[in-house]
């Protein structure tokens, strides 16, 4: 065992217990599997999981803190944000630890439509974890890679019509693999106290630049639609979202139709020693997982 592998043993072993919220979703579930690799125990919670956890029942919050050391917040897109009340009752439950999944933007005013001012819940998640007084660690990932795959735009990969109002804009769009490497080792690993990684991909593309690499693998290309953020929003609304949701929803798609998500940024590097995982290695695995039938 070299010395960096024994420090990092050490490490992990001071710090017994981890709890990652929305352990079933894209970061969550990634980010555990890779804790328990290491021989780290996890606590998968969520609504569904093996630890129930529900942002909007405070009264599940307890139980899955206890004698937990270090978390990884999963937080809710919505505000006002539970997040401050959760980090404050994890700071009281012995937690020493938070390592925060935010997002790309949120300190840019402006960087999001008006439904994101101030930064939105984000914001005040950053603002809790940073004053909470535990060692925190906040990461920015941009639009993951994996919302064609498993996500947003998935529906409309597999019908052959992906209609979003991005217009001609680019976004360097991250690995969600990546975010979870990066949550794991500033969970840990020492060296990461204090920081904020800007997480993205390593070349920006624009939506149809990225159905281009689902058919060279696939053989099959949806057609990229751009439409107006009022008609985008209108059939969400249309499909039975509220007219808020349906609101930050377009709002959150605005900095790829501006092309603020298309700056590569060097957080994956800083954290992990490498660079980024392209969007035709996300896009080969998909494939090969049956993500487009």
């Amino acid at each position: 065992m070299t010395q960096t592998e024994a420090a990092r043993t050490d490490t992990t072993r001071t710090r017994n217990r981890v709890l990652v919220t929305g352990g079933t979703g894209k970061t969550g579930r990634r980010t555990v599997a890779r804790l328990r690799e290491r021989g780290v125990e996890t606590r998968a919670a969520s609504r569904s999981g093996e630890t129930p956890f529900d942002w909007a029942d405070r009264t599940t919050w307890q139980a899955a803190l206890d004698e937990v050391d270090a978390v990884y917040i999963v937080p809710l897109d919505t505000s006002p944000s539970p997040t401050p009340a959760f980090v404050e009752q994890a700071v009281a439950a012995g937690v020493r630890r938070l390592v925060l999944l935010s997002a790309r933007g949120v300190d840019v005013p402006g960087y999001f439509g008006s439904s994101y001012e101030g930064g939105g819940p984000h914001a005040e998640g950053e603002a809790a974890v940073r004053s909470s007084g535990a060692a925190w660690t906040i990461l920015r990932p941009g639009w993951f890679a994996q919302n064609f795959s498993e996500g947003v735009f998935l529906d409309g990969v597999r019908a052959g019509e992906l209609a979003l109002p991005t217009g001609d804009g680019t976004a360097a769009f991250v690995d969600a693999d990546d975010i979870a490497e990066v949550a794991v080792v500033a969970l840990t690993e020492d060296g990461h106290d204090g920081e904020v990684y800007e997480l993205s991909g390593p070349r920006a593309l624009g939506i149809a630049d990225v159905l281009d690499e689902i058919a060279k693998v696939t053989g099959a290309r949806a057609a990229y639609v751009p439409v107006e953020e009022s008609v985008f929003r209108a059939g969400l609304v249309a499909q039975g979202l509220a007219e808020e949701e349906a609101a930050l929803w377009t709002d959150a798609m605005r900095p790829i139709r501006t092309s603020r998500e298309a700056p590569v940024t060097d957080g994956v590097r800083r954290a992990l020693g490498r660079p980024p995982r392209d969007i035709a290695d996300v896009v080969r695995d998909a494939s090969a997982a049956g993500a487009w039938g």
